[in-house]
């Protein structure tokens, strides 16, 4: 079953659950590691009962979320430093339960890991679907 992934940075609530339907996403994965945003409906709740709203299903993983180091990287444009870190932080046990429900929820529905950065490549979301082991389509909302 093909795996989706989106990120939400530049966008709107309403055009990522937009782009999850059009896709035929049944059930939204968020892997931030804090599912917070200054974005309007992108924090968990708000977000979760949106995609409820829409018909889809939202769980948080937090095991999946990248650790602060990781986060930082980012920001300054290390992403090999955050993809060490991240597949570092997969090791424990957290993570691979984690990892475990997002596979189980990917096998029995289309589903999308969703995170902040809109362009895959620079998100560990990447590596979370390289290790669900998926065909994986980057949606862009």
């Amino acid at each position: 079953m093909t795996l989706f992934t989106i990120g939400y940075e530049a966008s709107t609530q309403a055009a990522v659950i937009a782009a999850l339907r059009a896709a035929g996403v049944a059930h939204l994965i968020d892997v931030r590691a804090l599912p917070q945003s200054r974005k309007p409906g992108l924090s968990k709740r708000l977000l979760g009962a949106s995609a409820a709203a829409a018909g889809l299903r939202y769980t948080h993983l937090r095991g999946l979320g990248t650790p602060k180091a990781g986060r930082d990287a980012v920001r300054h444009g290390d992403v090999g430093a955050m993809q060490r870190i991240f597949r570092a932080h997969m090791e424990e046990p957290a993570a691979q339960l984690d990892l475990a429900e997002a596979a189980a929820i990917s096998d029995g529905e289309p589903a999308c890991l969703l995170c902040y950065e809109r362009d895959h490549a620079k998100c560990h979301r990447s590596l979370v679907a390289e290790m669900l082991g998926r065909p994986t389509v980057h949606l862009l909302p």
